[in-house]
Formats: structure tokens, C-alpha cells, sequence
């Protein structure tokens, strides 16, 4: 199978990328992928070999990763070029301190009265805000449930809250970055030498880890430490842990408990908002899973915006200017999410994925999975969000895999996995995440798997 290549780059060209990337700070210890992207379009993008063997030639690549999780339109979609200029020649650029007619627009879209989500977030019932990433809107949440046990009028806790001091996460989880959310991640990397959490403080928390998708560690903990906890932060399908599913029953029976012991119910669904064959993934037969605080990103900003939105109930706020940012749901923002989902809805994106998704986990399990067990394996997921896990084998020389997929015309991203996990649990290697955007078609899929074989086959025999 031949790659198609487009033209070269010069040796200016090159030299310059190449500096851009040495100035680029580094997010990830280890040194960046010698490529880089110089035009995209629909699924595929332009990718410029930086290597000294590659001399600036350009391949064409299928981008598997939807832009981080964040493009369902690919790239260059008219509905989005459109949206854009609309905003920027109609809609101005007020904050939140005036209304909005493009912010009033889209909220009564999603949540009025015959809105998209009213069923699941009726208007009486819940408030939104905006951001600027899923990090932000993952801040924002967890300020939301500090301050729900806080009386700001009187500056002390609320009658009854006192002892609320415990915050429930998940081995594996990642919710971002930021120094307020590290806690929650069970990672010892990512928390040593920085500030911890101290409930021996007054107004203090702790943040204690269970096993996800377990229902007997979720009960234990429970009767345990219910009268303790505040509030439980959840992925209903952990991303960067390798595309982990709970089993059937298990969200509803967390919010089940939650409810019926005065906690918080937190969802993280920056990752998965839109990928399960529905916007959320916080549901199961029975319909939505019940939640206090929703986070969704990534897809909201249809891949040209970082935003994110936080849907919580009513009574949950916080002090006065508490949480004002200049990027609540500016009118820019607006527009965009508004016309992507507008066409999301009347296209039947999100519903049509569920199908594509099946599609997609054939073509994995039997081109794949099957096909390079000293590679791959297990495959996870549904709709348009799949994990194909590497072998202890695989996951050793990950660069060089990463390198000949690139080379065979494929771009994936690689979850770094669960890793060691308590209650006799597996341990769970760096995944390969395939979460194309959803104009993907099948034949595309099917080109997407191809390729990924004939890297996987390069790879293999080098090794």
C-alpha cells in the first residue's frame, strides 16, 4: 500500500520547524516526534518529516486522534468556517457582565424548553458557565463542591457539613493538569513535591482512591466513610487509563448512592462528551445517569476553540465574583458551539457513531487484536472512543511504534494506561486511542485499520 506524498519542504522550511519545536515548551520528558503538521483538511492532515532521512518530504496521514479528542468535524468543516465569521462580523465580544443574544441563543438551544439536553438538564433545575479548557471546567466543579459545604455570609461551614471533609476519586483517573486537581489523580508522579491536601487544616479535604468500575470497593467505601464524603468525581469511561468501561449498572448505582448519602456526584465528561453514540456518556438502558456537576470540553469547541462548560444544579454557587472569567461563554464561543452542535443534531452525528463505532470495533478486534497478539492486547470502547492496548512487549519500544505508523500514513494517540492497580486488578499497559472524528465513513475506518497493520507489520519485524 503506497502513502501519498505531497510536495517537500526546503531545507529553510525545515530548519525552522524544527526550531519552533525546540521552543515549544516540552509537556512530556522525553523527546518530541520528529513531525510536524503543515495543512489539514477533513480527516487527513499534512505532516512534514523532520528527520534526516525524511528531508522535509510530506506525508498525507489519516489524523485517528480528532485533534486530541477535540475535532468531531475534522478540520476545515464549513460549518465551522462559517460560524466563525459569523461571530466575529455579528455577535461582538461581551463577558458575562452583559447578556448575550449568541450566549442566550445557545443556552435555550441546549437547555429550554424544547431544548437538545432539557430532559436531562431542565432549565429550572440547573445553571451553566463557561471556560476556557476541560481543566478549567474541572476547577471550577471542584470549587463548586468546596463551597457547597461553605456559608459565605456567616465565613464558616454550613450546619451539618462539618465533618464533609473527604473527596471520592478513582485509581487511574485524570481529570488535568492543574495544581487543584492533581489530588484527585492516584498517580504518585504527578503529586510528590507539591503542596498536598491537609483535612487537619479547618476547611480542609482529603482525597481518597478506590478501583474503578468495581461495585464491592464502591460499597465497602461507602458504608465506611459515606458520612465523611462530599462529593465523588467521576469518568463514566476512564480516557487516559486505556478506554476503561464500567460494568452495566455501576454509574447508576454510584449516583444511587450518592443521592441517597448527601454527596455531591461530580461527572468528567471532557473526554467522552459526544463519543459513546450519545453527547453523554453518563447513561446506561435505563437512560440518564444522575449527576450534581457536569463537565463536557473537547468536542464543545468543534476542534478551532478550547472551551469547556460546567452544567450544576442550581443550588450549587459560590461566593459573590467567586469565579468570574473572561471566558464565560463569549459570543465567539457561542456561535461556534452552536452551529457545531446545531449540525451534530440535524446530521444525526452523535446517534449514527454508535453504528460507525461497531464497525470500527470489528475491524480492530480482526485486523488487529487477532492479527499482532505480540503487539496488541485487548480493545476497549464504544461508539467513536476505542483503546487497543499494548503488550509489556509493545508498550517497551513505544517510540519506534509511534514512528512507523506515522510512516504507514496513520496518526494515533497513546494513553498511558491504568498501570498497578489495587483489589487484585491488572495491570493496565499504554493504550493506543482510536477516536476519529465523527464525519468519519467506513471506508475511512477501514483505511484507518489497513494502515495501522502495515506500520504494526513494519514494526514488528524490526524487532
Amino acid at each position: 500500500m503506497s502513502v501519498p506524498h505531497t510536495r517537500s519542504f526546503t531545507e529553510t522550511d525545515v530548519q525552522r520547524l524544527r526550531r519552533g519545536g525546540s521552543l515549544h515548551f516540552n509537556h512530556y520528558g522525553r523527546p518530541p516526534l520528529p513531525f510536524a503538521c503543515v495543512g489539514a483538511q477533513g480527516i487527513e492532515m499534512d505532516v512534514a518529516d523532520l528527520t534526516a532521512e525524511g528531508r522535509g518530504r510530506v506525508l498525507r496521514l489519516i489524523d485517528t486522534s480528532g485533534g486530541y479528542g477535540s475535532a468531531c468535524l475534522g478540520a476545515g468543516h464549513h460549518v465551522v468556517r462559517h460560524a466563525l465569521r459569523r461571530a466575529v462580523d455579528e455577535c461582538g465580544y461581551v463577558t458575562d457582565e452583559l447578556g448575550s443574544q449568541e450566549r442566550a441563543a445557545l443556552l435555550d438551544r441546549l437547555f429550554g424548553p424544547a431544548g437538545i439536553w432539557s430532559h436531562r438538564f431542565p432549565a429550572q433545575d440547573y445553571h451553566v458557565s463557561g471556560r476556557n479548557s476541560g481543566s478549567e471546567g474541572m476547577e471550577m466543579a471542584l470549587r463548586l463542591v468546596l463551597e457547597s459545604r461553605f456559608d459565605a455570609r456567616r465565613l464558616r461551614h454550613r450546619p451539618g457539613r462539618e465533618r464533609r471533609d473527604t473527596i471520592l476519586a478513582f485509581q487511574g483517573a485524570w481529570h488535568g493538569w492543574t495544581h487543584g486537581l492533581v489530588p484527585l489523580l492516584n498517580r504518585r508522579h504527578y503529586r510528590v513535591g507539591l503542596p498536598a491536601a491537609d483535612s487537619a487544616q479547618e476547611f480542609g479535604i482529603q482525597v481518597e482512591h478506590i478501583p474503578f468500575g468495581d461495585p464491592d470497593s464502591l460499597a465497602t467505601f461507602f458504608s465506611a466513610r459515606a458520612d465523611r464524603l462530599l462529593a465523588v468525581v467521576v469518568e463514566p469511561i476512564q480516557g487516559d487509563a486505556g478506554i476503561l468501561l464500567p460494568p452495566p449498572g455501576y454509574l447508576r448505582d454510584l449516583s444511587r448512592r450518592c443521592a441517597d448519602h448527601g454527596v455531591l456526584l461530580v461527572a468528567d465528561e471532557v473526554l467522552t462528551f459526544g463519543k459513546s453514540g450519545d453527547f453523554f456518556a453518563m447513561a446506561d438502558e435505563d437512560g440518564p445517569v444522575p449527576t450534581d456537576i457536569t463537565v463536557i470540553g473537547k468536542y464543545l469547541g468543534m476542534g478551532v476553540l478550547s472551551t469547556s462548560m460546567v452544567i450544576a444544579r442550581r443550588g450549587l454557587t459560590v461566593r459573590g465574583s467567586g469565579t468570574v472569567a473572561t471566558s464565560d461563554l463569549r459570543p465567539v464561543t457561542c456561535a461556534v458551539i452552536h452551529d457545531g452542535l446545531d449540525h451534530l443534531v440535524r446530521g444525526r452525528l452523535v446517534e449514527d457513531s454508535g453504528a460507525l463505532g461497531d464497525h470500527l470495533a470489528d475491524l480492530v478486534d480482526t485486523g488487529l487484536v487477532r492479527r499482532f497478539p505480540e503487539v496488541f492486547s485487548e480493545r476497549r470502547g464504544v461508539g467513536v472512543l476505542h483503546g487497543v492496548e499494548l503488550t509489556s512487549r509493545a508498550a517497551a519500544r513505544l517510540g519506534e511504534l509511534r514512528t512507523e505508523l506515522i510512516r504507514a500514513g496513520v496518526y494515533v494517540e497513546f494513553m498511558a494506561g491504568a498501570g498497578k492497580r489495587s483489589g487484585g486488578l491488572r495491570y493496565v499497559h499504554p493504550t493506543m486511542r482510536i477516536a476519529p472524528p465523527l464525519v468519519t465513513t467506513r471506508a475511512q475506518l477501514d483505511e484507518i485499520v489497513d494502515r495501522i497493520a502495515t506500520g504494526t507489520r513494519t514494526f514488528q519485524s524490526a524487532g
